[in-house]
């Protein structure tokens, strides 16, 4: 992830410095042009933090000691690391990308294009923090997503975590019974190996995940668990009628998870952001609570004074529930359709 980071941000002209404990890495990273130079940066103007779950609050506080600029992680669990850190210049992020390939071996420039990236600001993170992040998060071409540090460890839960544990447990379901039957991992194809290909990614990496967010994790598998005797339940019973219902249900709630918007389908909302603490991270975090995908968004200046105005771009058909919440949150919202 560090490695993809660093390609990326090299890639669209920044001067990209690299810190590792391992002195292999550093020179591998070197090798491959990932980095221009060795070492921790004290004046670099972001620093990301690309390290075991575990180990982020403790290299997020060095950075905030070491250096005058912003701060960020990649980690995928957010609660402890937003709840350990208060410092105006810090965000918790977590790009929703990766590769099963395990180091720079995996590295890749064009990692984060169309992908989502996850913002945790906390009430202490400073709206110029967030702003900034944000902007440098989509140059590197993600879709940015902003919501409370709990609330994204319970969706990733369900979403990430708990479909990696389900596949680790169906892959060895498989093996197990291949033991039986030579030929069953033979014809493994199409939607098995779609369904467990995260199954092959570095195992070590989720001790940490799952002790860092055990009680997530606990009950979205509690949930899977009771969905799969469930459904155990309809199939033991033949009641076709049932199993159609589920598998049609699950069908239309596949085809409608977001895509890429037309940008014929776009509209202009552009809100005011009012001089209190985290306002302009607050129109984020309402854009995920309501379901409203930002496709492209900047802070301008405001003709009016020092407050900024963000300029955010939305599906057109969710522009008037996007402006609902916000007028009811004490934005002035303005709307215009683009198409």
């Amino acid at each position: 992830m560090g490695g993809s980071i660093a390609l990326a941000l090299r890639e669209r002209g920044w001067h990209v410095t690299g810190d590792d404990l391992d002195a292999a890495r550093i020179e591998r990273a070197l090798t491959m042009r990932a980095i221009d130079a060795a070492g921790f940066d004290p004046s670099a103007d972001i620093t990301f933090v690309a390290t075991p779950v575990l180990s982020v609050v403790d290299q997020v506080k060095r950075a905030l000691a070491e250096s005058t600029g912003l701060v960020t992680d990649v980690g995928s669990v957010k609660s402890g690391i937003t709840g350990a850190i208060d410092d105006p210049r810090f965000i918790g992020g977590h790009p929703m990308a990766g590769s099963e390939l395990e180091g720079f071996d995996g590295a890749d420039a064009s990692m984060f294009e169309g992908a989502v990236w996850v913002l945790t600001p906390s009430s202490t993170t400073a709206d110029s923090t967030f702003s900034a992040i944000a902007a440098v998060v989509a140059e590197l071409g993600a879709d940015v997503v902003a919501m409370p540090a709990d609330r994204h460890d319970q969706v990733v839960a369900v979403i990430s975590h708990v479909p990696h544990l389900a596949a680790a447990t169906l892959m060895g379901l498989a093996s197990d019974r291949a033991e039986e039957h030579a030929a069953l991992l033979r014809l493994a194809a199409g939607g098995f190996r779609d369904m467990t290909r995260i199954a092959s990614g570095h195992p070590a990496i989720w001790l940490d995940i799952c002790a860092e967010n055990r009680p997530a994790i606990l009950s979205a598998m509690d949930g899977l668990i009771e969905g799969l005797t469930s459904m155990r339940d309809v199939v033991d019973r033949d009641d076709r009628g049932a199993l159609f219902d589920r598998l049609q249900h699950a069908r239309e709630a596949r085809a409608n998870l977001p895509d890429r918007v037309d940008p014929s389908e776009l509209a202009e909302v552009r809100i005011p952001i009012p001089d209190r603490p985290g306002a302009a991270a607050e129109v984020f975090t309402l854009a995920a609570e309501l379901g409203v995908n930002i496709a492209s968004f900047e802070v301008v200046h405001s003709v009016e004074g020092n407050r900024g105005v963000a300029v955010v771009l939305v599906d057109v058909a969710t522009a008037e529930l996007y402006r609902g919440g916000l007028m009811a949150r004490g934005y002035r919202p303005a709307v215009q359709r683009l198409g």
